[in-house]
């Protein structure tokens, strides 16, 4: 393999934001990496002075990639830096047997982070890198080929990096490396040490260090990334107080949220629209196909309503519901937004273009229902949790129909509670499947799924070891379909204390996407279990498998006529409904014929195309009326 020569044209340095702190105001913050961190001797957290402390040939801590549209985009977190030391790092390919350098970038001292950009890669291609800084710094892995001719996708999925344990994962990653995964989606609460972030951020790094630096990896922060119990965006705003969070906002110095972005999610594709938000706070949702799987990544906290001064407070704190008295839809009000338009115009534009796509899915930070019925201790009832995506409602089901017009599978993590749903959008099981990943560690903040009186739901799930699975409402009075659920031991968290044998349910999570057969088959592995010893390990329901047809489960009131397609292998087919002009879906079409379901009569357009419909000519458009008996033959030139 020889470099190409636009490699080293789209080499970028990067600018340098050098800054001592956050300022006078935030002198709480990221203590122990800022200003003369070397003089001090306590910033809150002793043993993070201690940690951060490293020889000098291992302040390159670890790296994160992604690799789309012949882009490499890296981030190299640094441990803080002596001020002698030089403020740049580089990046280094192996070609052909030699190391060739082929970007450099200043590094942020606010969070101690550089960025690499190359444009022109040959994504076909694994090829060694390594960062380096001075002279004998260094950091090594395998920047992974994008393999769009196989057949089988895996992606790890986990999130919640409790501190309640500041040891190593290595059980976890032990198994991630006997997994393999294609991809790592690392879904939020990588620390949870609110003002240390670049030290919470470090151990995170240097904990999974041997298994992302081999494979591309997705990182969003949630609310305790960025100092926050809960998250309410709220599109950017400044909250006055850490305790009126729950009005939305963001307390904490607006420099030290774009440090946690930039750390976290800066070597991510291109965001979908960079414009900034309130306080000049960025953002990253984007999209990101990994080997012919389409996955859309959102901010499910960044633009989302705070319910504070909005509804009653009706619980022991403005986010939670436990007065039975309560009405669901008095809370669902105007003028609540979760997605917000921005991203919900975005999973449109998604959910239609299917170019180079055989599945898509969705990663976010948390479910789209609250699966959940125990909060913190077994004696802890709610009625409902506001700072899930059950609320507000309307917007749930706005994201949710919008993911449904692509047939689109969702990963999430945040609950701390693993769980298996079909979301419920005018009925049950019309709308996607939903896998929650289980913690990484969990903490002594505990969940369960626990239906009051002991009753499994509606269509249960046959043959499930569970005793509670089928069709409930959430407390919001959002339908959902519980699949799978893994509840902690409730005896071992009644003690206050956690031993590391102790039944906790904290692990992790895979999804298995088969492109040919269009199924994804998922996997809840616990932390210290041996994936080698076979799915007998797994967690109790799982493993699970789904049609991605399943994330459309409206049952069909007519049937278009038999499409025969010429011209392409594999379509892309889009139906629209005339009388509303309404997207029903966009699908990837396995083989040349496809008969298309729709759930009212009435007459329809038919788009075709091999990524975008009707990209080719417009004889892949037909308008047809439902129940026709005719075949229909579209050929796309």
């Amino acid at each position: 393999m020889k470099l190409p020569s636009l490699l080293l044209f789209f080499s970028i340095l990067l600018p340098v934001v050098n800054a001592a702190d956050f300022g006078p105001d935030w002198q709480n913050l990221d203590t122990a990496v800022n200003g003369e961190w070397w003089t001090k001797t306590y910033t809150g957290n002793q043993a993070w002075l201690e940690r951060n402390k490293v020889p000098r040939d291992e302040v390159v801590a670890f790296a994160l990639y992604t690799v789309d549209r012949g882009t490499v985009k890296m981030t190299a977190q640094l441990y803080p830096l002596y001020p002698d030391e030089p403020r740049e790092a580089r990046l280094e390919v192996k070609i052909d047997g030699v190391w060739q350098q082929v970007a450099k970038a200043g590094i942020y001292e606010l969070g101690w982070s550089a960025h690499f950009r190359v444009e022109g890669w040959d994504e076909s291609k694994s090829v060694p890198y390594r960062v380096r800084h001075g002279e004998e710094a260094m950091f090594e892995g395998t920047i992974r080929a994008n393999d769009r001719s196989k057949n089988e996708i895996v992606v790890g999925n986990l999130s919640c990096n409790s501190r309640w344990d500041r040891g190593d994962r290595d059980a976890i990653v032990a198994n991630l490396k006997k997994l393999d995964p294609d991809l790592l989606f690392f879904a939020g609460d990588q620390t949870y040490d609110h003002t240390e972030h670049t030290s919470g951020w470090l151990l995170f790094g240097t904990q999974f260090a041997e298994i992302i630096k081999d494979r591309p990896t997705v990182t969003i922060p949630d609310d305790h990334d960025v100092g926050q119990g809960n998250l309410w965006g709220e599109g950017g705003i400044k909250s006055p107080t850490l305790r009126a969070h729950n009005r939305g906002g963001y307390y904490y110095s607006a420099d030290y949220v774009r440090t946690v972005e930039r750390c976290q999610t800066w070597h991510l594709p291109d965001a979908f629209d960079s414009t900034p938000i309130a306080q000049g706070i960025g953002v990253y949702y984007t999209n990101y196909n990994v080997g012919g799987v389409d996955f859309a990544i959102i901010e499910d906290r960044k633009f989302k309503s705070g319910p504070g001064g909005k509804i009653p407070d009706m619980g022991p704190r403005p986010d939670h519901i436990n007065d039975p008295s309560y009405v669901r839809a008095d809370v669902d009000i105007d003028g609540v937004h979760l997605l917000g338009p921005r991203q919900l115009a975005f999973l449109r534009a998604w959910s239609e273009d299917w170019t180079g796509a055989d599945m898509k899915c969705v990663l976010s930070a948390t479910n789209f229902a609250g699966a959940v019925h125990l909060h913190g201790s077994f004696e802890n009832r709610l009625l409902a949790d506001l700072d899930s995506n059950g609320w507000p409602q309307t917007g749930r089901r706005k994201a949710l129909t919008e993911m449904r017009r692509g047939m689109a599978f969702h990963l999430a993590g945040d609950q701390h509670l693993s769980v298996m749903t079909r979301h419920g959008i005018e009925n049950w099981r019309d709308g996607p499947v939903t896998f929650v990943s289980p913690a990484i560690v969990n903490s002594i903040y505990g969940r369960w799924w626990w239906p009051e009186g002991g009753e499994a739901g509606a269509n249960p799930v046959e043959g499930s070891p569970l005793p509670w699975t089928g069709d409930y409402e959430d407390g919001l009075g959002n339908k959902i379909t519980m699949l799978a659920y893994a509840n902690p031991d409730p005896e071992v968290t009644r003690r206050g204390e956690r031993n590391l044998e102790d039944d906790w349910a904290d692990g992790f999570g895979i999804a298995r996407f088969f492109k040919d057969s269009q199924e994804v088959v998922f996997e809840c592995w616990p932390r210290f279990g041996d994936v080698s010893k076979g799915d007998s390990e797994q967690f109790p329901g799982w493993p699970m498998r789904f049609k991605m047809s399943d994330n459309d489960g409206r049952e069909a009131v007519a049937y278009l006529p038999e499409l025969r397609i010429r011209g392409i292998d594999d379509p892309v087919v889009q139906v629209i409904e005339e009388a509303s002009g309404d997207v029903l879906y966009t699908t990837r079409v396995r083989g040349q014929s496809y008969r298309p379901k729709v759930y009212s009569k009435g007459k329809y357009t038919i788009r075709v195309g091999s990524g975008l419909p009707i990209e080719k000519s417009v004889s892949g458009v037909q308008s047809v009326d439902a129940d026709s008996k005719k075949k229909l033959t579209i050929s796309v030139r």
